[in-house]
């Protein structure tokens, strides 16, 4: 290994330029040299016209993003010593965009950990030392022209994010150095810089730095410029910065405005509110220089929430004389957050927070997320009916504030500050004395730059980086510097320094306990509902709990999006069998530290694609449900659950499904409900001639009228299905068709069981149906058989409780043969086949009875040994195969999204007509997929109007994929395995008495709820095969 401290050419440097040390990046206690102070997110304009563009119109902007000249080396000793010098000759350095991460550009590659270093497999962690091998430089090189007329003014450079650290020089001269990878570092350029001429800037990143300790994140690891750079020009008397603290009174009814500016110079500044439509509000007038205060009340002003997101808009003039000198706009939304009878309360309402946690990556840029990625997460959170997010964990581009601010999420604004792989025991950097400057500081920076934010409700500590003095002085300052917010900090616990109880992956037994003591903090999860794969099975039930307890007001799902970098064969990384993938942990290098796909945890998939249970998180966080008053008489109860809106811009739609097909429809365009208040509908449908032989439901869906914020008109926003008749289990018959022709058996090598249009063979080895012909076509692909089947491909909560090997036994069963036999009853062939499972210490009998027009009933009864110890199973049903032709699905039951006995909600009962493509969802790594619950038939159709129609004397599940269960499992381990390698097959259906839930605690040891398990013990299923042309 290297040496880790470097000397050398290092000692040479800092002879030549003294005001840096070089070791500023294993220094702890030195998170900056020369950084301007942090501030408020603003720009300031030169004049009213152009505050009303946006910023890179400005004539105080020049933008710093584009083509640099760019070298990199492995190992942080081979980086060029005096890059930054005039003359240097940079003509064999290649190229590389800002903002930009290298990685994604052929230098290097991406790593993928949840925890523990991502130098784990090489470097002894021991803090503030970073490896010297494989810590990646890059340096950057471009020389700009700043405007001529910038002369005399202030200018300022502004870094958006650099990781891991910043040295910048300009002119051959150093500016400064920066940590804290995720917020702007800016600095004074104003002695450097030539106005009108041309200017060299240089600067320095390493991928790892004594910073990267509170670094930690469970995310991708890169490296370089993130965010946008850019130049910016004052004038010397500006306003240096600007708060606003909004407040409501006492009966939340009417508003004030206190204003804090910092002026540099002498100045007045000319304050002025308006509202969304331009008009003025209220104005006041501050003279003075350094800080003053200012204030406004507004009489009733209209509230900001996530619901009703109003933003006006406060305007900073700073005068020279009678000349405007610089324009700053703020945004404000008047609200007031407070804890009160252990309840967060905004506007005086004890909101429910229907959150997700937010990582920033995009899969082609990596952290470089634009303003149309935002906007367009920001979509699909609202039409989930998200009202929440958490920064995961770090502070965001300043853009995403804004669109929370202006489309309507609550806000958990969490500090760069993760150091999970330190531990939380006596090792944690909460606890070490030298990192006590950076827990504060990045705080503190945190709070100052995003302190204008409505959206914001919650200021948050860090992530996962243990408990001690470091959070508890952090926690002190912030309190004193923001009364008006709660802070938050997960590993505080119940009794530490924190406002509110925000535990990560608590389980359901655990929330109801708490939910019930006389703790004064509300609950609310900074973390729950582990969306890994396929997943969030439970969901319901961890929101029954919170619409029950008044303490407990929601939580964030972990998390929105997989983490995917699009990895294509041209790389130079290893090749792929596939065009390209989204590559998790392990997919760039072998020799690399991984937790393979723990990144896949999304809500949605790295494309924003939705994920199936993204459709369940909807129907849990809905604003509007519909239960039964006397639905006879059409008659229903309709909740407004939002807390500030009436109903006025939702029209509901409902109909009536007979069979599963809607037979009546109808329209409510005007609904008069209040927030939180329950109204009784009349819906004008009749069940008059509707057979009581059929079922019937009744679907109620709520849409827009109009267009609000980001969703148009015609936005579903919430849907229940009530049931006004159900069936209940039927009894099965099988008969014969008095035309056809008798059954004939051939009692051979096989058991042919041979009719007037059909054919079946038995194997007499294994006792399995192993051919089926009827109306001269193939049922089942030949080769291929009937068979018990006990398993399902593991999904990632099932390998991270490491469900797959404690149920092993079913996966092989140990199936013998014990007898067979048959006999002709009432002219059906009853075949009956008996097994010992001595693996699973049970019996198994499956009893065929074949009719003359060739539909088969199949038995499938299990006998458990009693008391046995025996693992729960998988599934319990049979499998069979037909031929790829076999293409098209039509079933009546749930859907039309996949669904399991555990996350079901969202899918309403109904006849559906599918492709077999659209069973398979592409979850980032293969799993158990395609799943249909609650199923009265299921049918498979080919191109040559063949169809095998499936059903049972009660509710059953299935499944139909063109992949192999084997293609879908990775055995007793997780492979580097993606939807992209699979090769597409025949059509492999799953017919399933019940199959174990998804779960979705958490996805390292949770296993789905009880009564979503399948345990050992007797089973009886029944179901009828029937081929029809």
């Amino acid at each position: 290994m290297k040496k880790q401290i470097l000397l050398g050419g290092l000692m040479l440097m800092a002879s030549v330029v003294s005001a840096q040390t070089f070791k500023e990046w294993q220094d702890p206690e030195v998170n900056a040299v020369n950084r301007a102070p942090m501030h408020a997110n603003y720009f300031a304009y030169e004049s009213a016209e152009a505050a009303q563009k946006c910023k890179t119109q400005s004539a105080n902007y020049m933008p710093l993003t584009g083509m640099w000249k760019f070298h990199w080396v492995e190992n942080a000793d081979q980086r060029p010593t005096d890059f930054w010098k005039a003359g240097y000759d940079d003509s064999e350095w290649g190229e590389l965009p800002v903002p930009g991460q290298w990685e994604l550009y052929g230098y290097g590659r991406p790593i993928y950990v949840n925890n523990q270093y991502p130098w784990r497999n090489f470097f002894q962690t021991n803090p503030p030392q970073v490896p010297t091998e494989r810590n990646n430089v890059g340096s950057y090189r471009r020389t700009i022209t700043v405007p001529a007329d910038w002369k005399g003014k202030q200018i300022m450079v502004h870094f958006g994010s650099a990781t891991s650290n910043i040295y910048l020089w300009v002119n051959g001269k150093f500016v400064g150095y920066s940590e804290d990878a995720k917020l702007e570092a800016e600095f004074d350029l104003t002695k450097y810089l030539k106005p009108g001429k041309e200017n060299l800037i240089a600067f320095q990143i390493f991928r790892w730095c004594d910073g990267s300790y509170l670094e930690d994140q469970d995310f991708f690891r890169l490296s370089g410029i993130a965010r946008e750079c850019y130049l910016y020009a004052r004038n010397k008397k500006h306003i240096k910065d600007i708060r606003v603290t909004p407040d409501l009174d006492a009966q939340y009814t009417d508003g004030s405005l206190a204003i804090d500016l910092d002026l540099q110079g002498n100045g007045t500044v000319e304050l002025a509110l308006t509202d969304a439509q331009g008009k003025q509000i209220a104005t006041t007038t501050v003279k003075g220089n350094g800080k003053q205060k200012a204030e406004m009340k507004v009489a009733a002003p209209n509230k900001w929430t996530a619901e009703t997101p109003y933003l006006y808009t406060l305007t900073a003039t700073l005068m020279d004389g009678k000349k405007v000198s610089e324009v700053i706009p703020v945004k404000v939304g008047f609200r007031k957050v407070e804890i009160k009878n252990a309840q967060v309360l905004v506007n005086g309402q004890p909101v429910l927070f229907k959150g997700v946690n937010r990582h920033e990556l995009n899969t082609v840029n990596g952290y470089t997320v634009s303003y149309e990625d935002m906007l367009n997460d920001i979509r699909i959170m609202k039409s989930l009916n998200m009202n929440a997010v958490r920064t995961c964990h770090y502070p965001n581009d300043h853009r995403w504030y804004e669109l929370c601010d202006q489309y309507g999420l609550y806000m958990v604004a969490e500090a760069n500050i993760e150091s999970h792989g330190m531990g939380y025991g006596e090792r944690t950097l909460a606890k070490n004395d030298s990192y006590a400057l950076a827990h504060m500081e990045r705080n503190q920076r945190n709070i100052q730059r995003n302190f204008n934010h409505p959206s914001i409700i919650f200021w948050s500590l860090g992530n996962e980086a243990g408990y001690g003095p470091n959070f508890e002085a952090a926690y002190d300052w912030i309190k004193a510097e923001d009364p008006s917010r709660p802070v938050q900090y997960e590993q505080a616990g119940q009794n530490g320094k924190t406002d509110i109880f925000c535990p990560m992956y608590y389980g359901y037994e655990g929330c109801d306990w708490y939910s019930k003591n006389d703790n004064p903090r509300p609950l609310i999860q900074c973390e729950y509902a582990h969306t890994m794969g396929n997943s969030a099975g439970g969901f319901k039930e961890y929101w029954d709990m919170v619409r029950k307890y008044p303490k407990y007001q929601g939580g964030f799902i972990w998390d929105w999006a997989d983490q995917g970098i699009l990895k294509r064969n041209n790389e130079k990384t290893r090749m792929v069998p596939a065009p390209e993938i989204h590559g998790y942990g392990g997919d760039f290098h072998k020799d690399d530290a991984s937790d393979q796909n723990f990144c896949n945890n999304g809500v949605v998939a790295p494309d924003r694609d939705l994920h199936p249970h993204a459709y369940e998180i909807a129907q849990q966080y809905q604003n509007i449900w519909v239960t039964p008053a006397d639905l006879q008489k059409g008659e229903v109860n309709i909740y407004n659950e939002n807390f500030f809106r009436d109903m006025k811009n939702y029209a509901l739609t409902w109909e009536l499904l007979v069979n599963g097909v809607a037979e009546q429809s109808g329209v409510v365009a005007n609904l008069n409900a209040k927030p939180q208040e329950t109204v009784k509908v009349t819906l004008p449908y009749s069940l008059e001639g509707i057979c009581q032989c059929k079922e019937v439901h009744l679907n109620v869906y709520f849409s827009l009228k109009n267009r609000e914020g980001i969703l148009p008109a015609g936005q579903k926003v919430a849907g229940n299905q009530l049931a006004i008749r159900e069936k209940g289990e039927k009894a099965l018959a099988i008969g014969n068709c008095q035309y056809a022709r008798d059954i004939k058996v051939e009692d051979d090598a096989m058991l042919n069981i041979i009719g007037e249009t059909f054919t079946l063979s038995f194997d007499k080895e294994n006792g399995y149906l192993s051919s089926w012909v009827a109306n001269g076509d193939f049922v089942m692909q030949p080769g291929s058989a009937l068979t018990p089947n006990f398993w399902r491909a593991p999904t990632d909560n099932d390998y991270g409780a490491n469900i797959q090997r404690r149920l092993a036994a079913w996966k092989n069963p140990g199936l013998k043969l014990t007898a067979m036999n048959h006999e002709v009853k009432d002219g059906q062939v009853i075949i009956t086949a008996n097994y010992d499972m001595p693996a699973v210490q049970a019996k198994l009998t499956l009893t065929y009875t074949v009719s003359n027009t060739g539909a088969v009933l199949v038995n499938q009864k299990m006998t458990a040994t009693k008391d046995a110890k025996v693992a729960q199973l998988f599934r319990y049903g049979m499998q069979i195969t037909l031929p790829k032709r076999y293409d098209n699905v039509k079933y009546y039951g749930r859907g039309p999204v996949e669904n399991y006995n555990d996350r079901k909600s969202a899918a309403f009962v109904g006849l559906y007509e599918q492709t077999v493509d659209e069973q398979f969802h592409d979850y980032q790594r293969p799993q158990e997929t395609g799943n249909k619950t609650d199923l009265r038939f299921y049918e498979l159709k080919d191109n040559r109007h063949n169809t095998l129609h499936i059903t049972s004397d009660k509710l059953f599940s299935a499944s139909a994929l063109h992949y192999k269960m084997s293609d879908l499992d990775d055995g007793e381990r997780k492979r580097q395995n993606h939807p992209e390698y699979l090769r597409k097959g025949d059509t492999y259906v799953n017919i399933d008495l019940g199959q174990m839930g998804m779960g979705c605690v958490n996805s390292w040891g949770a296993w789905p709820r009880n009564e979503y398990q399948l345990p050992y013990g007797d089973y009886d299923f029944t179901f009828l095969l029937k081929p029809m042309k």
